[in-house]
């Protein structure tokens, strides 16, 4: 297939046809790697196709048929990938469950998927598996990838896969053509992959796309914002993410690039300098996460560093306001720091799955990182838009592939209305519940909830879900997402969440963000003992004062935030007040804070907490605290509900 038309895959319209011709023509190439014990191991696209094939047909002689669920559960490790190209070879639907999820919220996705196959990583998430008992009657067996501390389990249903590898290859010597018919009869029109939403405001829907159709749309994205052959690419964020499945699985394939696996999530940032790759994905977090590090490092720094530091960043802003770079910049600063992250020989970086702040995304910009934003919906089989390279907006999301057509309807007369939109990946329903379907697509067009307008120059703007765009009680309109992401611009906040509807005036609970406050607190000599402790002592509060007024300084007067407490605990996904892909549940935190809300709009300048918290190995404690309610505004002053209109 020669380069100008290898992101049109013709005939080889699924995952099974592409990797086998991947491993007839490019047998030796490496396809994925895998860090295990400070060694990184490689793996051929015939490796890769081998043992694709060996779990397809060990699967087959147990008895699991076309239309039966299959499902990966742990971090990313190349069985993840494997067990996912084997389900479609079989004709079987792949499901993928985030690794760090609870029993109750497995067992939802298993049993509504009727999983038959669970290809689990670990002892950790077998004792999940197995804890859960008759709660997942469909479940006949569990292949387990790592057989540490796995001697002492008997349960019928756990199956090592290198047992499963060995079965497939005594089916593999009786009958050499079997595997080939599977493959040849995978039909590109039917479902292929379950993935689901991120559930926001209730429990996640499994999304159902079909296998031809992903191609297609990873095709697109690939036109969008090409690779090329052994291109390294880290695979870190959760593999359940439409947008991995979209980069480690689909555009690895049909691109040819090479996957990294690092060796746990710790070690991440050390890896990927190891690897040096071509392209990143991250999730606006992480990237923001990366940000808070560089930004404790020149902490720890000498006070010449920091002014050096302040220079060049201040130069490389300023050639970049130019749409330049500043060769004294890279010189000083920018080369070094790119090395340091392991971002040296980036061709492309993307991030998606949320917004990011127009600061953060404005920085790694700055440094050099060819950084892009992406957006799209698990149900459109993620992105369908993206900037082009030469072509950069902070505020927007860049341009539609050239598969996707995308509307903003019932637009007011600033012309903000609803994104709606449609893909040659859409999906075709979301399993068991055609009644969200109905809501969901009409007309062909999927309404995605989000409101957004079109520049002049053609950039989609996404300003927000609709359903969080509030009013205060005096009529003003805001957008927490966009207030929260210019606070998390701050090293020292690691989340935020707006408060303000029906009220006077705007808020927040913000959580500190403890690597970085705790070493402030070292710095400054101030004692704590835990991130409770810590989150209340009257310096922080200070510190924190400072960082939101700066914010405060950049908003419109009706926007700027009134009050903040500090919460005596991180937001949690396990708690329910994060999504797996770490998006806030609004809903969750209205209910759950409901006292310390209802304290802020109050006259009281403090809060009593007596709670108990659980920690992800089920163990309690019981918290005992006081947060102080922080005034920055008088909140009795008065204001013209028409002057804050014109302000904002």
């Amino acid at each position: 297939m020669d380069s100008s038309n290898r992101f049109d895959m013709g005939s080889l319209d699924s995952f099974p046809k592409i990797l086998r011709q991947n491993a007839n023509s490019w047998p030796n190439d490496v396809a994925m790697r895998e860090k295990e014990f400070g060694i990184w191991n490689e793996f051929s696209w015939l490796d890769y196709h081998n043992r694709v094939q060996w779990i397809a047909l060990g699967l087959t002689d147990l008895g699991i048929n076309k239309g039966d669920a299959i499902a990966m559960l742990g971090d990313n490790r190349p069985e993840w990938v494997w067990g996912e190209v084997a389900a479609h070879a079989m004709g079987c639907y792949s499901l993928g469950v985030y690794q760090d999820s609870m029993h109750d919220e497995v067992a939802y996705l298993l049993n509504l998927a009727c999983a038959t196959v669970v290809i689990a990583e670990d002892e950790e998430q077998c004792d999940k598996l197995l804890e859960l008992g008759d709660q997942i009657p469909t479940v006949k067996h569990i292949v387990y990838c790592d057989p540490r501390g796995m001697r002492k389990y008997h349960d019928e249903r756990l199956l090592d896969i290198r047992d499963l590898y060995q079965i497939g290859q005594q089916r593999l010597q009786t009958n050499q053509g079997q595997y080939d018919q599977l493959v040849d009869s995978v039909d590109p029109d039917e479902v292929a992959i379950y993935c689901t939403t991120s559930g926001t405001t209730s429990k996640p829907k499994i999304v159902l796309l079909q296998g031809g159709n992903f191609v297609k749309h990873c095709c697109s994205y690939l036109r969008a914002d090409p690779r090329e052959p052994g291109d390294n690419y880290v695979s870190v964020l959760p593999l359940p993410w439409i947008m991995e499945q979209v980069y480690a699985v689909g555009q690895a394939l049909i691109a040819r690039q090479v996957v990294n696996f690092v060796e746990e999530q710790q070690t991440m940032m050390a890896d990927l300098r190891e690897i040096g790759p071509s392209f990143v994905l991250l999730a606006p977090r992480v990237w923001e996460g990366i940000l808070a590090d560089v930004q404790a490092r020149m902490m720890d720094s000498t006070p010449l560093k920091q002014k050096l530091f302040d220079f060049a960043l201040a130069r490389a802003e300023a050639a970049l306001e130019r749409g330049k770079r500043s060769s004294i910049a890279d010189l000083m600063l920018m080369n070094a720091l790119k090395d340091r992250l392991g971002f040296s020989f980036l061709k492309s970086a993307a991030t998606g799955g949320a917004a990011m702040g127009p600061d953060t995304f404005r920085f790694f910009q700055a440094i050099g990182v060819p950084l892009r934003q992406l957006y799209g919906q698990t149900e459109m089989c993620g992105a369908y838009t993206i900037h082009d390279d030469d072509d950069i907006d902070y505020d927007s999301v860049g341009h539609a592939f050239d598969n996707a057509e995308v509307k903003v309807i019932n637009a007011d007369s600033e012309g903000l209305g609803e994104v709606i939109a449609k893909t040659e990946g859409m999906f075709c329903g979301y399993l068991g519940n055609p009644e969200a379907f109905a809501e969901d697509v009409r007309d062909g067009w999927m309404h995605t909830g989000d409101a957004g307008y079109f520049k002049e120059s053609g950039h989609l703007v996404v300003i927000d879900r609709i359903k969080d765009l509030a009013h205060t009680s005096q009529g003003i309109q805001y957008s927490p997402q966009y207030i929260e992401n210019k606070l998390k611009f701050s090293s020292f906040i690691g989340e935020a969440v707006i408060l303000g509807k029906n009220r006077p005036f705007l808020s927040a609970i913000l959580c500190i963000r403890f690597s970085i406050v705790a070493k402030w607190a070292e710095q400054k000599g101030y004692s704590f003992t835990n991130y409770t402790n810590l989150s209340t002592l009257p310096e922080v509060y200070a510190k924190l004062t400072e960082e939101v007024d700066k914010v405060n300084q950049t908003l419109p007067e009706a926007q700027k935030i009134h009050k903040f407490v500090l919460l005596y605990k991180e937001l949690d996904a396990d708690d329910g007040e994060l999504t797996r892909t770490r998006k806030v549940r609004r809903g969750v935190v209205a209910e759950k804070y409901g006292d310390i809300i209802d304290a802020i709009y109050s006259d009281n300048n403090s809060v009593d907490i007596d709670t108990v918290i659980t920690f992800q190995d089920g163990t309690k404690t019981r918290i005992q605290t006081e947060l102080a309610v922080a005034n920055l505004i008088d909140a009795d002053a008065p204001s013209n509900p028409e002057q804050q209109r014109r302000a904002s």
